[in-house]
């Protein structure tokens, strides 16, 4: 896994974070709550490819 992505992972945790914070004092939870999940979509799509490379390499390692 590149660090550059673990750093775009972490730069969306902390902005999840902070919106949740904010939102939350507004007294905006549902939005809190869709801000969360719209963050671990993002993630997922930015980890998804890296689990596929993953995969296939360990298929490669098992296939003689």
């Amino acid at each position: 896994m590149e660090v550059d992505l673990i750093f775009k992972i972490a730069g969306i945790g902390i902005i999840v974070a902070v919106l949740n914070q904010l939102l939350g004092r507004a007294d905006k939870s549902e939005y809190a709550m869709l801000t969360t999940l719209t963050g671990i979509i993002i993630v997922f799509f930015m980890v998804i490819p890296e689990i596929k490379e993953l995969f296939k390499i360990i298929k490669e390692i098992l296939d003689f």
